[in-house]
């Protein structure tokens, strides 16, 4: 029985890793049919169905033909939740989601991980579950803790690609994790700098957070770096597995 309730207009960080920590993603290919179940799954209706229908009209899908193939076609896609950031990592995925409809997050969830580990099976000839059980979920309970949990999933978790101490011992550099993190194609900083616009992204509330980019990369620097202040708290209450 799942502790945390997931109730309409609430937040909640969702992850989950592979089992036995194996890698879940093994080339972009696989971060990009990830990403396509991101969008795809997101609807009351079936999906699949719709990724078949692109292809076969348009080529081989990308979120440019996707966003067009929507809007020519005037297909209601009603969304089962508002997803605010994503970040995938080797052997775990973060997402930051709402919940806008009723069972929304758990409906989304099971499409998602069912579709995605079938994709995984077929292609890489294996049987059995590719997740360590059912997905983690944490209720974002205020807005500073929405706020240190977008830098961790956008910018903390990719900087350990690079300083994979990053958490344990601290930062050694800060300027080649910020551009190390504004260069990762595999999580929503970009959208956060405002240099990429998703279709699977719609910030929310997370939106003005930040005045602008400047204020972003600022609150980011200040918590890698460590600073203490009244506005910070202990930032191990964030990082979560």
């Amino acid at each position: 029985m799942r502790k945390t309730k997931f109730l309409k207009g609430n937040i909640y960080h969702i992850y989950n890793r592979g089992v036995e920590k194996r890698n879940i993603f093994s080339n972009d290919s696989d971060r990009w049919r990830f990403l396509q179940g991101l969008f795809l799954f997101n609807d009351e209706k079936a999906s699949l169905n719709l990724l078949w229908q692109i292809e076969r009209e348009m080529g081989m899908a990308n979120f440019k033909t996707m966003r067009e193939f929507i809007i020519n076609n005037q297909i209601d896609k009603k969304s089962l939740v508002r997803i605010m950031a994503d970040c995938l990592m080797p052997n775990h995925f973060h997402l930051l989601i709402e919940e806008i409809n009723n069972n929304g997050i758990s409906r989304f969830m099971h499409k998602l991980g069912v579709g995605y580990t079938g994709y995984f099976n077929k292609k890489y000839e294996r049987v059995g579950g590719l997740f360590q059980g059912a997905f983690k979920a944490v209720q974002i309970t205020d807005e500073l803790y929405l706020k240190y949990l977008l830098i961790y999933i956008n910018i903390i978790n990719p900087g350990q690609l690079i300083e994979p101490e990053l958490k344990e011992k601290g930062l050694k550099n800060l300027d080649k994790i910020m551009k190390f993190a504004e260069n990762y194609l595999w999580s929503t900083n970009q959208e956060y700098l405002n240099k990429r616009d998703s279709i699977i992204i719609e910030k929310g509330i997370a939106g003005p957070l930040f005045a602008n980019r400047d204020e972003y990369q600022e609150f980011a620097r200040n918590i890698l770096l460590g600073k203490k202040s009244s506005q910070f708290v202990n930032l191990g209450r964030f990082i979560l597995e």
